[in-house]
């Protein structure tokens, strides 16, 4: 696989605050659109990190030619799990930012992090980003508005005209990207989980590990806003078994960590408990699934 990876580390300034990983998949106008967006809209400069995976639609031409940015091209789709990890020699700063390329960064989106960083004052935390979404869906940390389901009928204009207004208290249970923790803490669970590849149910067994390190402060900030489109890349690729992988890895199903550990979707009240002792009826149920799924 390595030898199929080519690595540029390009950029040099210093005056830095997050090292934002993109990765994409042949996805180019909307990772242009994403990558403009963290020009005009951030409050700091950052480093941007592309992880291309195949690229065959002018993507590593197109970031090459950009070059302030730091990238990996992968000449065969190696993932989110591998590229993502493949990146940790480029992180240039203490924060690192997960974010996919199909997302639009709105305007203050890393001053609201960056302020919630400096309050808290340790390294022991992963932030989330609030969401707009065009459509409803089942998770519950979204801002559901429509400002357009692809760049053919993207509202910008009225997007940045508007997001100010739709408001969203601080939620519990960080997982979804955007996301950001700091260096230590990714090195001390070493990334992403390669079992997961190439990628689905990979962001909550993250969301474990760094629970599993002692980590309780899981938070979804509010004021931090990004406009998703919706999964651009997801719909294309084969999908690994994620929730099945995290069922037998961790005991517990996905949406029991989720619901009763992180408290998803909950308005935000500090602090998760230590420990968590979930009721005999729950414990039960994941353990006939657990049996069940591995016959």
């Amino acid at each position: 696989m390595l030898e199929k990876i080519i690595k540029k580390d390009r950029l040099k300034s210093s005056d830095i605050k997050f090292s934002i990983i993109i990765p994409t998949w042949n996805n180019l106008e909307y990772l242009k659109l994403i990558i403009e967006s963290i020009r005009k809209n951030s409050a700091y400069n950052h480093q941007i990190i592309v992880m291309i995976n195949d690229g065959n639609d002018g993507s590593v031409e197109w970031v090459d030619s950009q070059s302030e940015i730091d990238y990996i091209h992968a000449k065969e789709n190696i993932g989110i799990c591998y590229g993502l990890n493949i990146c940790r020699s480029l992180f240039k700063t203490e924060y690192i930012v997960y974010a996919n390329d199909d997302m639009y960064m709105l305007p203050d989106w890393d001053l609201e992090l960056f302020n919630e960083i400096k309050e808290l004052g340790h390294k022991n935390f992963m932030l989330s980003c609030t969401m707009i979404e065009p459509s409803y869906t089942s998770n519950p940390c979204v801002v559901v508005k429509d400002y357009g389901n692809s760049l053919q009928n993207f509202k910008e204009e009225l997007l940045l005209n508007e997001f100010k207004n739709l408001h969203k208290d601080d939620w519990m249970g960080s997982t979804w990207p955007p996301n950001i923790m700091h260096i230590d803490l990714w090195d001390l669970v070493g990334g992403f989980s390669i079992e997961f590849s190439p990628g689905m149910y990979s962001d909550p067994d993250l969301s474990k590990k760094v629970w599993d390190a002692g980590v309780r402060y899981f938070k979804g900030v509010g004021k931090s806003k990004v406009y998703h489109f919706g999964s651009k890349s997801t719909k294309r690729v084969k999908k690994n078994t994620g929730s099945i992988t995290f069922l037998q890895k961790w005991g517990i199903s996905s949406n029991t960590f989720m619901k009763y550990y992180l408290k998803r979707g909950e308005n935000f009240s500090g602090y998760l408990p230590k420990e968590i002792k979930l009721k005999k009826s729950i414990i039960i149920i994941n353990k006939l699934k657990r049996l069940y799924k591995s016959l």
